[in-house]
């Protein structure tokens, strides 16, 4: 999505949830409330730098007073910057940009019975779903895994929280525990599945809910950052309407250099899940990185989500 128009924040406090993530609670700046939002919204933020800004995208929740908003960031090492600059270089009464709150990984309310399935920082969209879910009353339950209670972020909240919907698994320590797609096998007809935590754990979970009869739209899922891709090399583009003929090498994306060279693809998510940079294509092969376009689509070869997915060779785009 555009920057067309962002909010000026607050960081009203900062609290080190554990060794490695921290929570940041966000205030509008003159006292009012800032945007409500609905569970599994993020929120783009807008990071100072030397040319231009850092985007960085976080799922958002409230566990503070009405009118916030919350975000928690885990530390990445290696860092691409924005793990870094907010752990080392924010702090409380910092003001920065946000962008409003966005949903690409909204509850389904044809459920009958909701199932969340979250990895160490994947926990985050989860907070504001299962406040949604708890206010209207309706069915849910929460698979977390982490290394150690102590690495499980929110654990306490969770625990007073939502007595009974919670189950945790803790690989590391006396009795480790596994969380295994096996649990996949016990939810009821109409159960929904939503799962969000390393690459790894989403492809691992996502594909076992496939093989054991999940139909797909009871599948959701959400990803911090575009799929690893293998063997990635450089492809080139060609504009239909113009002719104008671009390279897009290894290291950048085909959003990257459509926007360079003036092309403006609307975007928001950068991680192949919400559609808007979709870009139709009318000659060419395409390897698919994206969770949005069906096996169909996909197949057909005529739309391109250009913020993951890549060229085989050439392709001819419909712009």
């Amino acid at each position: 999505m555009h920057r067309k128009s962002t909010l000026d924040v607050r960081i009203k406090s900062i609290k080190q949830e554990t060794a490695t993530i921290k929570r940041f609670t966000l205030q509008e700046l003159n006292g009012s409330k800032l945007p409500p939002f609905s569970g599994g919204s993020h929120i783009t933020t807008y990071l100072p730098k030397e040319a231009g800004a850092l985007e960085r995208s976080y799922s958002v929740f409230n566990l503070s007073e009405p009118g916030l908003i919350e975000i928690a960031i885990r530390l990445a090492k290696p860092s691409t910057g924005g793990s870094d600059y907010w752990h080392h270089r924010v702090t409380e009464g910092d003001v920065l940009k946000i962008s409003y709150p966005k949903n690409h990984f909204a509850l389904s309310f044809q459920a009958k019975h909701h199932v969340f399935y979250a990895a160490g920082i994947g926990i985050t969209p989860f907070l504001s779903m299962m406040a949604d879910l708890a206010e209207k009353e309706q069915s849910f339950e929460l698979h977390y895994t982490a290394k150690s209670k102590e690495q499980c972020a929110f654990y306490d909240h969770l625990k007073k929280t939502y007595p009974g919907h919670c189950h945790f698994y803790f690989s590391e320590g006396e009795k480790p525990k596994r969380l295994t797609v096996n649990l996949l096998k016990n939810h009821r007809i109409g159960t929904h599945v939503y799962f969000c935590g390393p690459e790894k754990m989403i492809l691992e979970f996502t594909n076992a809910a496939k093989s054991f009869g999940y139909p797909a739209f009871n599948v959701h899922y959400e990803r911090f950052a575009p799929p690893v891709k293998k063997d990635s090399v450089p492809f080139g583009i060609t504009l239909k309407k113009s002719g104008k003929h671009f390279i897009v090498p290894t290291e950048q994306s085909l959003l990257d250099v459509l926007r360079q060279n003036g092309i403006d693809v609307p975007y928001s998510c950068r991680v192949g899940g919400c559609g808007t940079c979709e870009v139709k294509v009318a000659e060419g092969e395409i390897d698919h990185y994206d969770s949005f376009l069906t096996e169909d689509q996909q197949r057909s070869n005529r739309a391109i989500l250009s913020c993951v997915s890549r060229g085989k060779g050439n392709l001819v785009l419909d712009i």
